[in-house]
Order: structure tokens, then sequence, then C-alpha cells
């Protein structure tokens, strides 16, 4: 491939020829991705199976069904994304219609990550594609099979002066980020993203940041405790909890803990067997060096359920983690591993204070059926997104934007989110010529007088 700058500028100058921006094409292109993955779907969960070991069940319904959910509702909202939407104007402005037009901003660079590496490559690219914008894909190198895999899918099927994949590791992603690309869509970790925005601000390039972070999930005394359980374990324990929405940790109060812990283990023993280490489907640590990371955090409690691990097969088993200090090494980043640490509370108000005296998480989950109670938590804590009695389904829905707050990311996309984050949203007035306000002129007579009429205090 040519070097990252004439690729960037090849795209830049296919972008000015101006085919993008017409709707037909725009349908055409994301029918044509669609179809590319139709075509491909068992080759997709293979490729998953072997980075991830993702069953073909986790597969669809975390990676390919999202992928379906959002370029079917692009494909049949996008008429209506693109027309130009007419807004009201104020009585200074008689005569005149305002307007705002989207319009695509140009060329755009998504860098995904592995642990979602088909859904959080392309569901962007669909935004990108629909906005009517060139795009350059930059897949992670740790996720190979489905790199290289979503690479052939793009080669095939789009002109690299119009979409794009670099394959490569962290030097590939730092000589993309020198470049002047008109966005730049980037899914990680928070200590890469403050790199992404730095590299960003040379260029003055607007961002989308989709981080992470310390994803509470709090469990109060009235909720129904065997539910609550189920869907605490599958939202921790999917994809070996190498999800940046999972819960990070969980905070029960004291009354019903006992309960809780018992419920979940025995969800994870529905979900993965008496041996989760041996269950065919349950996901590996994607590398040695994160499986050690992992490992190490199990010295910084006591293992209610779990702990077990596999150093061959990189796997540690569902494992809730008690008589954690707040100041532990578990404690002080995002775990993204099936750990979980489990802390008390008696008074709701002291789950507050505890989430508000941290950075901003990307998600909070509450189980509760006391509105109140639910009240207390949505209007007093700053987070991304989340659930009410359940976990990580607000990410599946197009009708929401998903995206974080603060240390947890920078802008959003998902449904007709994922249009805007990739479009300008031009303002435009268009004034009668059929006559003219002269008191606007300097030296009219009386023409304060009118004008301080207008815009009264």
């Amino acid at each position: 491939m040519a070097s990252f700058e004439q690729l960037l500028k090849r795209q830049q100058a296919w972008f000015q020829t101006g085919e993008s921006r017409g709707y037909a094409f725009r349908m055409a292109q994301l029918r044509k991705l669609k179809q590319a993955v139709v075509e491909r779907e068992a080759a997709i969960i293979t490729a998953l199976r072997a980075d991830l070991n993702k069953s073909e069940h986790e597969a669809y319904t975390l990676e390919i069904g999202p992928f379906y959910t959002e370029i079917n509702f692009a494909m049949k909202h996008l008429k209506k994304w693109m027309k130009p939407k007419r807004v009201k104007t104020p009585s200074t402005h008689l005569g005149s219609r305002g307007y705002v037009m989207p319009e695509p901003l140009g060329s755009s660079l998504i860098i995904a990550p592995w642990n979602y590496p088909f859904n959080l490559t392309l569901v962007p690219l669909i935004g990108a594609i629909a906005a009517g914008n060139t795009a350059v894909l930059k897949p992670s190198e740790l996720s190979q099979a489905t790199t290289s895999l979503i690479a052939a899918i793009v080669a095939d099927s789009f002109k690299p002066e119009y979409i794009a994949v670099v394959e490569g590791g962290v030097e590939a992603s730092r000589a993309l980020l020198e470049q002047p690309f008109d966005h730049i869509f980037f899914t990680g970790g928070v200590e890469v993203g403050k790199s992404v925005m730095a590299a960003a601000a040379k260029h003055l390039t607007p961002v989308t940041l989709e981080l992470g972070g310390k994803s509470p999930c709090i469990v109060h005394h009235d909720a129904s405790i065997a539910l609550a359980a189920r869907r605490i374990a599958f939202g921790k324990f999917l994809n070996s909890g190498q999800t940046c929405l999972a819960p990070d940790y969980l905070l029960v109060h004291h009354s019903v803990k006992d309960e809780l812990l018992a419920a979940i283990h025995q969800s994870v023993t529905a979900f993965y067997g008496e041996a989760p280490l041996e269950h065919p489907d349950y996901g590996a640590i994607v590398t040695r060096r994160h499986y050690d990371r992992l490992r190490a955090f199990l010295a910084d409690g006591t293992a209610a359920i779990g702990g077990g691990t596999d150093d061959k097969k990189l796997r540690i088993a569902p494992t809730l983690l008690e008589d954690v200090a707040w100041d532990s090494p578990i404690m002080q980043e995002e775990i993204f591993g099936p750990i979980l640490p489990v802390f008390t509370y008696d008074d709701p108000r002291e789950v507050v204070a505890i989430v508000n005296a941290r950075p901003k998480p990307l998600a909070l989950y509450i189980f509760s059926k006391d509105q109140a109670v639910q009240q207390l938590f949505t209007g007093n804590i700053s987070f991304g997104g989340g659930c009410i009695n359940d976990t990580l389904l607000h990410i599946g829905t197009p009708y929401l934007p998903f995206g974080g707050v603060g240390h947890s990311g920078t802008g959003s996309y998902h449904g007709e989110q994922s249009f805007r984050t990739f479009s300008h949203m031009k303002s435009m007035l268009k004034q009668t010529t059929a006559f003219d306000f002269p008191f606007r002129y300097p030296s009219a007579k009386n023409g304060l007088k009118f004008i301080r009429m207008l815009m009264k205090p």
C-alpha cells in the first residue's frame, strides 16, 4: 500500500470529486458492505473463535447481530437524516428562513480495539459511509484473524481511495495519527486515548473517543436477586470480561450480599458449567501480557467464587473478589477481565459519594425496584450511559447514543448519532430580497430605537 500520506491524499482528492455525497451512492455502499458481511458470516465467526475463543452464540449476539441492526437502521433512515432541517427564525430575522444542512466531514480515521474487533471496526464505518465520508480503518493487530478478514472484505468491496484498511501495530497507528484527517474515531483505553487526542490537536482534528473506566454495578436490597445475578454474570463474564462496558466493581447492600454472591455463582455454573476453565465456549484472555496483569489482581483480595487460572490456555475463571482495599492495584485501573471486586454499603448516599470520588465511568448499572433510589443514582452520578435492572443492553439499541463522559470518552455514536458524528451540521440563513429594514444599517434614523424594541432585555 502507498504511504499513509499518499493514501490520505488519494482519499482527499477522490472526496473532492463529490461522488460520496449523493444519497444513491451512500445507499449503494451500505448495501455492498452488508452483503459482504452476509456472504462471509461463517468466516467471521471462525475468525472470532480463533482470536478470542468466542462461541457462535456470542459472536453473533455481540458482534455480527449489532452490525446488522445498525446498518439496517441507517439504510432505513438515511434519506431523512440527509435532508436539510428547517428551523425557526426570530422576529429580528423577519422574511428569512433558517436551515441546518448535514455535510460530510471528509476523510475519517477509525482506530478499533481487539476485544470486539468486528463490531467496533465496522459499526463506526456505517456512520462514516452514511455521512458521505471516506475512511481509513486501523483494526487491532491483537485480533489478527478478524483484522485480516476485515481487510479482505474492504479490499473486495471498495476502492482504496474511498475505504482502505491499514494493518500493523502501534507504529502504524502513530504514523496514521500524524496525518491531517478530518475526523478521528478511536475506541480503546484511556491512556492511549490521551495520545490520540494530543495527536489530533496538532491538526485541530475533531475526535470521538470511546474509552472505558471503572463502571460500577449497584445492587440495592429490594432488587430481584436471582434476576440481578443472572444479568450481572452475563454482563461481566461475556468475552471473559474483556468488555469496556462490563461491570468493573460491585456495590451491594450488605443485607443481600451473601444471597447475591450465591446467585451469581449459580448463574456462572449455568452458563459455563462446574469447571468454566474447561468449557469450550469460555473466552480466553487475548495475550500473555494481559493475562499476567489480570492474574496478579487475584492477590488483591479473597476469591468468594472462582479464582482459578489456566496458564496454557490463558484463561481465568469467573471470579468474585472480596476483602479488596480501595487503594489496591485492581481498583486503580479498568480490570478488563473476569474478576469482579465486591464491596458493601448501608446507605445509597454512600454509593453516590464513592462513585463520584472517582473518574466518570462509561457505564452505571442499578438494580433496584425503588424509583427514588434509581433517581438518586441517575440524578447525582455522571456516567456515559447505563441500565436499570440490566447490564450492557443500552449499547444494543440504535435509538440511544452510546458514548462516555470525562475520562470515559467524548462524543457518541449508534443510530442517527453515528451519522451526526461523521457530519458537520452547517447553518444556513436564506434572506428575502422582497424588502429590507433600513434601521439595521449605520446612521439610520431611529435605528437604535427599533433595534431596542426588537431585542428587549
